[in-house]
């Protein structure tokens, strides 16, 4: 049997990563709009690779095409390296969670431009409270018939994914009572969540185009689902998860995003199936990840019971076991077994918060979190 390297037909499974980061006044812990300084300084150092959002208060830095986990893991440290110091000189720091724990989004101004006024003239409020920050994977695979089935099947894993990454507990000064609140606020959007199954790129593609026809969309980036197919490279993107705190997070959840994809690829080839379940059922799912994280059980479907998050964490890093070695990323995908004892984000921020009621102390772990690992020296 060819291993997946041996194939020649096989997707690349490449790696693309995007990570929109909290900019933040160390003395107020509020959210502060970049100043001018600081993101021409960040395009000498990162160019292409730095890109401003809808609120004057979020950065995404975006890595380039990287060949396998370990590329993706170095372009990371550098970028998250490279905006703190320009963050640190010009009297700020960048902060990583879904969500501001107090900051309101009526005070923070938004970025005019054609694309984000354009946002703002059809969705009013809803764009403007859009204040959040999220984790984008990319995954290369060519093939665009492939890339549906893979997307089909995958669709299963997405509530496993925010379970682990869940990291938006507050809103505006107040417990949500939810771990991932950023999906809510998301939620307002029109073409999010989890989209339905298709039968074929080509169904996509129907789709797609009679959207644009009828002046729903100008093209297929105003799809916002938590997976999609990329309307402008050949990936399959993920856009379920709550932007990590750490470094080592970010990571791992890009090396098991990979791994699931390639371990859903392997069972086409050899055309074994996953059964692809319903949309309805699989929000059933999202929510629990959302307002649980890993604390919550989820349904197995196969089963039809409740089972708990932790053990179904359990069954995905056995499923996906036998792709690792290939990837060449068992021990970024073994950091997933850290995150269920250490404790999501959201658990985190919770805790600060429990002991000490206080959500500027709440922000100072964020940022501390946000440096840990990264060569600021």
């Amino acid at each position: 049997m060819p291993t997946l390297s041996e194939r020649s037909s096989l997707p690349t499974f490449t790696l693309g990563v995007e990570e929109e980061f909290q900019i933040v006044d160390p003395e107020t812990r509020e959210l502060r709009s970049h100043v001018q300084q600081m993101f021409e300084q960040g395009r000498v150092v990162l160019q292409e690779r730095i890109r401003p959002e809808l609120h004057q208060s979020v950065i995404e830095v975006g890595t380039g095409v990287c060949k396998d986990v370990g590329c993706a893991r170095h372009e990371i440290t550098d970028m998250r390296a490279a905006l703190a110091k320009i963050a640190r000189e010009n009297g700020l720091r960048i902060a990583a969670a879904g969500t501001h724990p107090f900051s309101h989004w009526a005070d923070v101004p938004t970025t005019s431009n054609p694309r984000y006024d354009k946002i703002i003239a059809d969705f009013q409020t809803v764009a403007r409270a859009n204040l959040i920050f999220g984790l984008h994977v990319h995954v290369g695979i060519e093939d665009r018939n492939a890339l549906i089935h893979v997307m089909n099947a995958a669709r299963y894993f997405l509530p496993h994914l925010l379970a682990i990454s869940t990291n938006s507990p507050f809103w505006l000064g107040r417990d949500s009572g939810w771990k991932s609140y950023r999906t809510k606020v998301f939620d307002k959007f029109p073409r999010t969540n989890i989209p339905d199954a298709f039968t074929s790129w080509s169904e996509y593609e129907d789709f797609v185009k009679l959207l644009v026809k009828t002046n729903c969309i100008e093209d297929g980036k105003k799809i916002w689902w938590d997976i999609r197919p990329h309307p402008h490279f050949s990936t399959l993107e993920y856009r379920i998860c709550d932007i990590p705190m750490r470094l080592d997070e970010t990571v791992a959840l890009v090396a098991l995003i990979q791994a699931i994809t390639a371990k859903l690829y392997r069972l086409l080839s050899k055309n074994l199936t996953f059964r692809v379940y319903t949309r309805a059922l699989l929000m059933e799912n999202k929510w629990r990840a959302a307002r649980w994280g890993l604390s919550g059980k989820l349904i197995d479907f196969g089963k039809q019971e409740e089972v708990d998050t932790v053990d179904l964490i359990d069954e995905l890093l056995d499923f996906v076991d036998d792709v690792l070695d290939e990837l060449g990323s068992r021990s970024e995908v073994g950091m997933i077994r850290h995150i269920v004892a250490r404790g999501t984000g959201a658990d985190r921020q919770l805790e600060v918060f429990k002991k000490t009621g206080d959500f500027k102390k709440v922000v100072d772990m964020i940022i501390k979190e946000t440096e840990h690992g990264l060569p600021l020296d």
